[in-house]
C-alpha cells in the first residue's frame, strides 16, 4: 500500500512539474504573472512556471496586418466613397513595449482598426473625390503619422499603411470612365492629326525638293543650249562673214559670165584664188 502511495505521489509531482513547462518561440516574447501580478519577462527558450499560481502570456512580435474594413465616407464634394485600408504593425521586442501591448491597451488589433477607420474619415472628409484619388500617397502618410503617434504608448511600431481602394458610387464611376475615355480619344485624335501634319509637311518638302531639281535641270539645259548657240554664233562670225563676201563676188561673176562676157581678172586677185580653191586647182606661177 505504501509503495502505491509513493508511486501516486511521484506521478502527481511529475505531472505538476510537466504542467509548468513552457516553451517560448523565437517569434514571441512572454509575460509571466504570479497571482494576477506581473512577475517576469520571458525570452525565447525553455521556461518553467508554477502551475495554478503563475500564468504565462505569449505575445507575437512579428509583423502583422489588420484590415481597416471597407466603409462609406462622404467627401468634401458630397460624394460617397467606399474606402478600405490595411495597417502593418508589430510589437516591439523590449520588455517595456511587450508589457504596454498587454497592459496599456485592450486588444490592440481591434483598437488599430477603429483608429484607422476614424482617421480615414477625418482625412478624406476634407478632400474632394478627385483629390483623394490623386493624392493617395498623402493620405497614406497622414494615416501612418496619426497611427504612429496614437499607438506610441501601446508598445507598437506602425510599419506602414496601404490605402487599398477609394471607389466612388457606381454612377459617378461610370461618368468618370466616360470622361477618361473622352480625354484618351482627344489625345489620340491630336496625336493622329500631328502625325498627319508631319507626313504632309514631309510630302510638301519632298515636292519642293523635286520642283527645285526640275528647275535646276531646266536651267542647266537652257544654259547648255545657250552655250551651244554662242559657240555656233562665234563660229559663224569667224568663218561665215568673210566667205559670204567672196560668195557674193562669185555670184556677181557668174551673172557677168552668163552671157559669155569676157572679164579680165588681174593675176593675184583674191577672186582667182577663190575660184581655184573651189575647183581644187592652184594658179600657175609665171616664169621669168
Amino acid at each position: 500500500m505504501t509503495v502505491y502511495l509513493y508511486i501516486m505521489l511521484g506521478a502527481i509531482v511529475l505531472l505538476f512539474l510537466l504542467s509548468g513547462i513552457r516553451i517560448v518561440r523565437p517569434t514571441h516574447r512572454a509575460l509571466v504573472e504570479r497571482l494576477g501580478k506581473y512577475n517576469r519577462f520571458a525570452n525565447p527558450g525553455f521556461h518553467w512556471i508554477i502551475p495554478v499560481i503563475e500564468r504565462m502570456f505569449s505575445v507575437n512580435i512579428t509583423e502583422q496586418m489588420v484590415d481597416a474594413e471597407p466603409q462609406e465616407i462622404i467627401t468634401n464634394d458630397n460624394l460617397n466613397a467606399r474606402v478600405d485600408a490595411q495597417v502593418y504593425f508589430k510589437v516591439k521586442i523590449d520588455e517595456e513595449s511587450v508589457k504596454n501591448s498587454q497592459y496599456q491597451v485592450f486588444n490592440y488589433k481591434w483598437q488599430i482598426v477603429n483608429l484607422a477607420r476614424t482617421t480615414l474619415r477625418n482625412i478624406i472628409g476634407t478632400m474632394t473625390l478627385k483629390s483623394a484619388n490623386s493624392e493617395r500617397g498623402k493620405i497614406n502618410l497622414e494615416l501612418h503619422t496619426t497611427l504612429r503617434d496614437e499607438t506610441l504608448s501601446w508598445g507598437l511600431e506602425i510599419v506602414r499603411t496601404e490605402l487599398k481602394e477609394i471607389d466612388p458610387p457606381k454612377d459617378v464611376q461610370e461618368t468618370m470612365n466616360k470622361v477618361v475615355k473622352a480625354e484618351n480619344e482627344k489625345i489620340a485624335a491630336i496625336d493622329y492629326a500631328t502625325a498627319r501634319e508631319t507626313v504632309a509637311d514631309g510630302e510638301k518638302r519632298a515636292k519642293i525638293k523635286e520642283a527645285e531639281g526640275v528647275k535646276q535641270a531646266k536651267i542647266l539645259e537652257a544654259e547648255g543650249e545657250a552655250e551651244a548657240i554662242r559657240l555656233v554664233n562665234d563660229a559663224a562670225n569667224r568663218y561665215f562673214i568673210g566667205n559670204a563676201q567672196l560668195l557674193r563676188k562669185l555670184e556677181a561673176m557668174e551673172a557677168s559670165l552668163k552671157d559669155n562676157a569676157k572679164i579680165v581678172i588681174p593675176e593675184g586677185s583674191e577672186l582667182v584664188n577663190v575660184i581655184g580653191d573651189m575647183a581644187g586647182v592652184l594658179p600657175l606661177d609665171r616664169k621669168g
